[in-house]
């Protein structure tokens, strides 16, 4: 935000007095671990014109009771470190929530934005998590499998980008391929044998997952 533009105060930690930290500022960014998000928030005496605004994806505005002036704010981003993360802001896609204040911040970096009501926060990042979260085990599970046959995790890699570039085009019924997506059970079934029994119930999971997307485009294309 300071690249941005911005006047950036010095960021409040464990041990500091919180009570003052609404005070002659515009807006206050509470980014700490989702279950202290409440504790901290009453920790800060409230303020009629500073919006207060959490970073908690799956939590709606009800943790910041006392403040005239709430709001939401998550970055739709994975963030590994502060570098990446500073970066990977500028452009980003923003979850937000209550006062529209916070539309400055998307704005003033480059970013775009869409609203999430409180009912529908857990399910929002759910699907969040599973979009980045679990593809991230997918591919370790990937990188395991692929190891234990001597090929190297890169030589997936252009796989997957390929595969997302399918998804980003013809959206993930029509860009599924493979045994599941042609009814192979018999290539199913050898994959399966292949695999360590500790690798079996994901690979199952997902295997059902990629059939309800078969079912799915079948039933739309008799609509």
């Amino acid at each position: 935000m300071a690249d941005a533009g911005w006047q950036v105060e010095r960021p409040l930690g464990r041990g500091d007095d919180l009570r003052p930290g609404a005070a002659g500022v515009d807006l206050l960014v509470i980014a700490t671990p989702d279950g202290a998000v409440a504790e901290t928030a009453t920790a800060v005496e409230p303020v009629a014109g500073t919006v207060v605004a959490h970073v908690a994806g799956s939590l709606g505005l009800d943790v910041l009771d006392g403040h005239r002036r709430r709001a939401s704010l998550h970055p739709l981003v994975a963030l590994p470190d502060a570098d990446v993360g500073a970066h990977r802001l500028r452009g980003a896609w923003f979850a937000l929530a209550g006062d529209p204040f916070v539309r400055q911040v998307v704005d003033a970096l480059g970013g775009r934005w869409f609203t999430v009501a409180d009912d529908d926060r857990a399910a929002y990042h759910a699907a969040a998590c599973i979009a980045s979260n679990h593809l991230v085990a997918l591919l370790g599970q990937a990188e395991r499998v692929g190891a234990a046959a001597g090929v190297p995790r890169e030589a997936f890699l252009d796989l997957v980008r390929a595969t997302v570039e399918n998804v980003a085009t013809l959206g993930p019924a029509r860009a599924l391929t493979g045994p599941a997506a042609r009814g192979d059970e018999a290539t199913l079934e050898r994959h399966r044998a292949a695999l360590d029994p500790s690798d079996r119930t994901a690979y199952d999971a997902m295997v059902d997952l990629a059939r309800r997307l078969v079912v799915e485009q079948e039933a739309d294309a008799c609509r």
